[in-house]
């Protein structure tokens, strides 16, 4: 085989596997072991060649296929579509397809710089300190889709507390305060009675368990993107990390972010939501977590995280009787509203009215930086005053 052929192969490989495809050096060495062997007959042999070595799941043919047309093409395309990534003119209104932005970060970080006539754009896909540092404080909904690889990473890596917190049940404790006759009278029978070693207990400690309600309407589901795959991680850390969405109607997704892989199961909750950045009823929703869910997950002195902007549309008593409900459920009610992101943001709207009294903190959650404060916040030994509900009602 040609040292080309075998070389773009391989740049081919690299980027299937920033675009999030688990392709590795022996993969790479079996596709070209398998273009070798079937040989270059027609473009369509080459594809499906390819395919049948680095496609192992159903899920990544659309990648597959959508990476195979961008890195094959023709060379003289490459900067029409590099002018399409980096426009000096405003974009048109309208979202491009996440996939389609995932390749084409992947695919043009590797491409060669071409003479063409217009000022130089140098892109680093490297994130120095003070880049890190810029997109912690960057809104969710302004970042690019490098930017957003990039926050899903830092979100995934971030270190819980230990927010364990005392049960009824008692574990053997040597440091305990209570003493364990039964243990210590078998102990006493081995050593004849002669030396009394007291046994001891103290309450077994256990992570609470975690429930987050996530509104996936139209102006929320830019951030509850990001929200899920910090649940995600919760997921691997935790035991008791239990997901709902909501938006015309409420969905368990606890299951399908069970998959390692978080592109995986975002994509299963996309297939399985049907409501998805549609309309918003946020007191059927928690009327119907209440009625079918709460006495099945909120035990153990669980905590809640409620993600939505509290613009409700249908009557705001529904929703301060159903707040006030899951409200004492619950140990904890923690409402995460992407709208504090605004400076001039006020407590105006019904629906926000109406869930401000029923929570025990009120938080942001549009940066990194907000996500990392509520890992924080999650620890039951600390409190959080500036968090209070009750100034945003004071102040309105």
């Amino acid at each position: 085989m040609a040292h080309a052929l075998a070389e773009n192969i391989a740049h081919f490989g690299r980027a299937l596997r920033r675009a999030g495809m688990p392709v590795g050096p022996g993969t790479v060495l079996d596709a070209i072991q398998a273009v070798e062997a079937a040989g270059i007959g027609s473009r369509e042999d080459f594809y499906w060649t390819l395919h049948s070595v680095f496609v192992r799941r159903k899920e990544h043919s659309l990648l597959f296929h959508d990476g195979f047309e961008i890195f094959w093409k023709k060379r003289h395309l490459m900067e029409k579509l590099l002018s399409i990534l980096m426009p000096v003119a405003p974009a048109p209104p309208g979202q491009p397809d996440p996939v389609s932005l995932r390749l084409q970060d992947a695919f043009f970080n590797d491409a060669e710089p071409q003479q063409v006539e217009r000022p130089e754009l140098e892109v680093d896909a490297s994130f120095t300190v003070s880049d890190v540092e810029v997109l912690q404080r960057k809104d969710f909904a302004q970042m690019t889709a490098a930017e957003i690889a990039e926050a899903k990473q830092q979100v995934a890596a971030l270190v819980l507390p230990d927010d364990a917190v005392p049960t009824r049940r008692l574990a053997p404790d040597p440091k305990g305060r209570l003493i364990d006759l039964r243990r210590t009278l078998r102990r006493s029978i081995g050593g004849g009675g002669a030396i009394i070693d007291l046994a001891r207990r103290a309450p077994k400690e256990k992570h609470p368990p975690l429930v987050v309600l996530c509104d996936i309407s139209g102006s929320m589901s830019q951030y509850t993107r990001i929200m899920l795959h910090f649940i995600h991680a919760l997921m691997e850390k935790r035991q008791q990390v239990h997901a709902f969405t909501f938006g015309t109607r409420l969905t368990n997704i606890t299951r399908m972010l069970k998959a390692k892989d978080p592109d995986e199961a975002l994509a299963a909750c996309t297939a399985g939501v049907q409501d998805w950045s549609g309309g918003t009823r946020i007191a059927p929703s928690i009327q119907a977590f209440n009625k079918l869910w709460s006495r099945r997950v909120l035990t153990g002195g669980a905590v809640v995280l409620l993600v939505t902007d509290g613009l409700e549309r249908d009557g705001s008593s529904d929703l301060a009787r159903e707040a006030d409900r899951l409200h004492r459920s619950c140990r904890r009610l923690i409402w995460l509203n992407p709208l504090l992101r605004f400076d001039g943001f006020e407590a105006k709207a019904q629906g926000i009215r109406a869930l401000l009294p029923h929570v025990d903190e009120f938080r942001t959650v549009h940066t990194i930086a907000a996500i990392a404060d509520l890992v924080t916040a999650l620890d039951a030994r600390r409190t959080d005053r500036s968090h209070d509900p009750r100034l945003w009602l004071k102040a309105a």
